[in-house]
């Protein structure tokens, strides 16, 4: 398998755990939408904006984010749709990037000001995987989520989209 191959299938589970992590946070009741809620926004809120500062960074495009946190997250409503948006940039960019391109180191600059050098592999392994931490997180945040926060595991996207794999 080769790392474009391997990157795409994990944006097409990060794309998949992201959509069932946020029906399940649409699917709470006004009750359950305290603190703990607010939280898990601002947390997937941080992971989106990292996912889009990283966005541009792959096009070598200028972002204008001055942070990767804020205060406040977006609706659910709007955050959830910008992170599906996102999502499918995401496994179109690995669907088609070049192997000789994946190696291509990038200069960039970091909100804090700092520069940096990742390669475009290091870059989409960042993002993958930095999703994944913060989904555990919100998966902490709000146990009554934790059917869903539990299924996130590339092992179980796998064999869900392939039953031929249990065979």
């Amino acid at each position: 398998m080769s790392a474009q191959t391997l990157l795409n299938a994990l944006f097409r589970y990060k794309a998949s755990i992201d959509g069932e992590l946020l029906d399940a946070l649409s699917a709470l009741g006004e009750g359950a939408r305290g603190n703990a809620f607010s939280s898990a926004l601002r947390v997937l809120n941080h992971a989106h904006l990292v996912d889009r500062i990283f966005a541009a960074n792959l096009q070598r495009e200028v972002h204008d984010f001055t942070a990767s946190w804020s205060s406040e997250a977006p609706p659910l409503a709007q955050l959830a749709s910008s992170i599906r948006e996102t999502d499918r940039w995401y496994i179109d960019y690995t669907s088609r990037i070049k192997p000789e391109e994946m190696e291509e180191v990038i200069a960039f600059t970091f909100t804090d000001g700092g520069r940096g050098r990742m390669s475009r592999e290091e870059m989409l392994a960042h993002v993958a995987t930095h999703a994944g931490y913060h989904r555990g997180e919100v998966g902490r945040l709000l146990p009554e989520i934790e059917s869903t926060a539990m299924r996130d595991v590339f092992t179980g996207y796998l064999h869900r989209t392939d039953p031929a794999r249990r065979q």
